[in-house]
């Protein structure tokens, strides 16, 4: 078990004073099993008139912020801490008719599954589908396990992560013949290869821990980070991070789970005035042991 503290610091600027629409802010943690949340505070500058909080269609966390007043500045600071549970081994305790694929799952579970099977992106020629049965062994039996697995390593293997400002996912399409992409750009590629072959996928919002003293190189730190679960019968929702090469949840902070990433954004709003008073927007993010977090100077 370790102790992590997490600090998100959003900031929007202005040229002049403007106005503010609702904000929908989700940084609150999902507590669980391996992930108990001990303390959770948001502090919001200007302060809002209102703010409450709302169990969304997934149970998510989410708060809602109104305002009243204008400002130049809009500025969202988030400060978590946990009991972090890491799973270092994955532990598929899968259903004996599920351990190889392909296999059907339960007709008590489909019913709540099957929009999480759906494809989301439009594959007219098919090319997702092929490059997710490169992964199935042609003539006897695949492990569906291994199967998830080495798709997950293919992707942080074969592909280039790119930071990338923009709002939004790219296409699982686009990304195969880029060959490069952000972390939320590889959780919607495996999401929808791992679809295209019957299983059910959702896409996971949250932050990841990395260990200065492991120097293991992870990737997506200093900003929020996604990847994807997998429902596998008889364990459950398994983590994927396919830009680390991360199976379960080392050092993975879950924060929300989404049938689409555009359910699970963690932060949006709206704000009146003219396109170019936006001066822009800076996000920081710090996770860290708690520990470490102490040793820090104030």
């Amino acid at each position: 078990m370790t102790v992590l503290s997490v600090r998100h610091i959003t900031t929007y600027r202005y040229a002049r004073l403007v106005s503010f629409g609702e904000h929908r802010i989700m940084f609150r943690p999902r507590d669980s099993y391996d992930q108990r949340l001990i303390e959770a505070r948001i502090d919001i500058d200007p302060k809002p008139s209102s703010l409450r909080w709302i169990h969304d269609v997934f149970g998510n966390c989410v708060a809602l912020a109104r305002f009243s007043r204008q400002a130049s500045e809009l500025r969202f600071e988030s400060n978590i801490r946990l009991d972090h549970t890491p799973a270092n081994t994955p532990d598929f305790q899968i259903e004996d008719y599920a351990r190889t694929y392909p296999f059907s799952y339960s007709a008590e579970e489909m019913p709540d599954l099957a929009r999480l099977i759906e494809r989301q992106y439009l594959d007219p020629e098919h090319q997702v589908l092929r490059w997710a049965k490169r992964f199935i062994k042609q003539g006897r039996p695949t492990d569906t396990g291994e199967l998830l697995m080495t798709m997950t390593f293919a992707i942080k293997e074969g592909f280039t992560y790119a930071r990338r400002s923009e709002k939004g996912t790219q296409d699982p399409i686009t990304t195969l013949t880029l060959g490069r992409g952000t972390c939320r750009d590889f959780a919607v590629l495996m999401m929808e290869a791992v679809r295209a072959l019957g299983l059910a996928a959702r896409f996971v919002s949250g932050y990841i821990y990395i260990p200065d003293r492991d120097g293991e190189g992870h990737v997506g730190g200093g900003s929020t980070h996604a990847w994807c679960q997998v429902y596998l019968p008889g364990a459950g929702w398994i983590e994927f991070d396919p830009t680390n090469g991360i199976i379960g949840n080392r050092d993975l902070i879950r924060i929300a789970v989404a049938r689409d990433p555009r359910q699970a954004i963690p932060l949006s709003g709206t704000w009146t005035g003219q396109a170019a008073d936006s001066l822009g927007m800076s996000v920081e993010v710090d996770v860290r042991s708690f520990e470490s977090a102490l040793r820090e100077p104030a």
